[in-house]
């Protein structure tokens, strides 16, 4: 998997695209309605000094008072028109959040659904659902307030600093000096907070975690009565979790005092060094009232820096895990020089020295492995648990690529065709069975929805699945529960095999897909799949006999090597492992 580094903000702005122009709209109006925000303290100023404190204020106010219901008129439309700007401002900034929130999540999941078995081993399901979830969610907080409250901010001090410069310099300056104090206050906060955010994610990621597999593994907990142990267990990851949660939102009151401390002394300088200045004569009352209707218009942004720090850092956090999904890219992809094979493949199979190895392992699990299989032939593969029967054949939808050798399909190395199209063409029905939550229907027409009625019924047929879907409530209709919930072990594995049946693959491969079922049903599977309608090379992994003696060809895997190849009849006389087995299942041994 590899990743691309980029910018947190750059980011942001390459997920705007189409939106860019729209939110470049709600910045200006953020920088506009607070520039807004000192025409009321200005007309204040203009009507104290001109109506009720100037030497002229009572001949003004007797000759001009169209003047002063013009400035009052002034202030109640000017107040208007910032609020309608701070509400149109608000809603651009949430659609352009919400878009760009939508766009993300969708490009997430695409990705997600488009890698390669090492990232599903890579990270955790628990871990992926919060990264399309509350990791989001924090980003499209970014968009929607944390960016506009710091552009808020910064333009509201700015523009209040300039603005009092502009009245009395030596008076703004003395105010401003608290500044920088509290700027390296917010800097400590910052260094502090980050690391905290960064670890509260992954106590969140570990408490979902839990969660996810805690309900997906529900009927084991129940069968060996855990249900105590699992409730103690996520109480602990909820503890750690909220222990967690509470110190990060704790850290900010370390410094809030200081911060609080310092803006307060605004007021006290103004208070003090105001009152001196108007004795002075050096301000008039009507900027002192300006002085004082806009002095929170310094403290207030300088208070929110620490809060707005706080939601940077869970941004940053946040980022960081769903930048690592979106640039990932999967190791297994298409070949620049892909064969485009659009018909149906013949469905011939060869390795060729192949050997295998898994990345995070330090032991190869296959050498050296050659053998072949015709079109229309079975190959039946047995062994020991952990020989590598199940890493052999991943290797035919190339879910896995050797470490050496070749593996091909009707002659072409699987690594030449695309992926689509060779997977396409397989059928594949494992013993670890997933349904989705949906109709049985739907289940066994997954690999092609178009299939019809008739077709679902004949491909349950072939799987022996039929008899017992007709006697449930719904039929076909019939809702199966999460991960097929309310179905015993062979009904699944029948209608797992129906699905892969139903693509009508020129390779099905199945994973001892029948080791839950009776004999009985099993021989009538056999015998279904010996008459499949279609041409099919099939690939068997099983630890019956049963299934295994009719198979065109028999490979027998010890230690990651095939040991022994052959028939049935030609591996008995050889008298090796399979022999022991055949003795072993049909009684002889005793």
């Amino acid at each position: 998997m590899k990743t691309q580094q980029k910018s947190k903000i750059g980011w942001l702005l390459e997920n705007m695209k189409g939106y860019r122009a729209l939110y470049a709209v709600g910045i200006l109006g953020t920088f506009l309605y607070n520039v807004l925000q000192l025409t009321v303290p200005y007309i204040s100023s203009k009507i104290v000094d001109t109506f009720l404190s100037g030497e002229s204020a009572a001949a003004n106010l007797a000759s001009h008072k169209d003047l002063l219901y013009k400035l009052i008129a002034a202030m109640v439309l000017l107040t208007f028109f910032r609020t309608t700007v701070v509400y149109l401002v608000c809603l651009i900034m949430e659609v352009v959040s919400q878009k760009v929130l939508y766009r993300v999540r969708t490009f997430l999941f695409d990705k997600i659904e488009n890698q390669d078995m090492k990232f599903y081993s890579t990270f955790r399901t628990g871990d992926l659902m919060t990264r399309v979830t509350g990791d989001l969610d924090a980003v499209r907080h970014m968009i929607a307030w944390v960016l506009r409250a710091i552009i808020e901010s910064f333009s509201l001090f700015i523009a209040t600093a300039v603005y009092f410069i502009y009245m009395d310099w030596l008076l703004a300056l003395s105010m401003l000096i608290i500044a920088p104090f509290i700027f390296i206050i917010i800097r400590l906060f910052r260094d502090k907070v980050g690391p905290r955010h960064k670890l509260l994610r992954e106590k969140h990621a570990q408490m979902n975690t839990a969660a996810q597999e805690n309900i997906s593994g529900n009927r084991v907990v129940k069968a060996f009565a855990r249900e105590d142990y699992e409730i103690e267990k996520f109480d602990e990851c909820n503890k750690d979790y909220a222990e967690t949660n509470q110190k990060t939102a704790m850290t900010w009151l370390t410094y809030f005092p200081y911060v609080e401390t310092f803006a307060n002394l605004m007021p006290l300088v103004l208070l003090l060094l105001g009152g001196i200045f108007i004795i002075n004569g050096r301000i008039t009352m009507g900027d002192y009232v300006a002085f004082s209707g806009l002095i929170w218009a310094l403290q207030n942004p300088m208070r929110m820096m620490g809060n707005i720090m706080n939601e940077f850092q869970r941004f940053s956090a946040a980022s960081e895990k769903v930048m690592e999904i979106y640039y990932s890219e999967p190791t297994i992809v298409d070949a620049p020089d892909a064969i485009d094979k659009t018909e149906r493949f013949e469905g011939k199979i060869e390795f060729k020295n192949v050997s295998f190895q898994y990345e995070d392992a330090n032991l190869p699990v296959l050498h050296d492995i050659t053998f072949s299989v015709e079109p229309g032939q079975t190959v039946a593969i047995m062994g020991e648990t952990g020989c590598g029967k199940t890493s052999l054949i991943n290797m035919i939808p190339r879910f896995y690529e050797p470490t050496q050798g070749e593996v091909l399909v009707d002659g072409i190395n699987v690594n030449k065709l695309k992926l689509r199209q060779l997977r396409k063409n397989i059928g594949l029905a494992t013993q670890d069975v997933l349904l989705f939550s949906d109709t049985i229907d739907g289940n066994i027409a997954y690999g092609d929805s178009h299939l019809s009625q008739k077709e679902v019924m004949k491909f349950a047929k072939y799987s022996a699945a039929a008899d017992f879907i007709s006697k449930m409530p719904d039929g076909y209709e019939t809702i199966v529960g999460e991960r097929g919930v309310g179905l015993s072990g062979g009904q699944k594995q029948r209608i797992s095999l129906a699905r892969a049946l139903a693509v009508k693959p020129a390779i099905l491969i199945l994973d001892d897909t029948t080791s839950a079922v009776d004999m009985e049903t099993e021989k009538q599977i056999q015998h279904s799949l010996k008459n499949l309608d279609f041409p099919c090379t099939k690939v068997i992994i099983a630890q019956r006999i049963s299934t295994t003696k009719s198979a065109d060809k028999i490979l027998v895997i010890q230690d990651g090597r095939i040991t022994e190849e052959g028939t049935h009849d030609e591996l008995v006389a050889k008298g090796g492992y399979y022999c022991s087995l055949v003795k072993l299942q049909t009684g002889e041994e005793e």
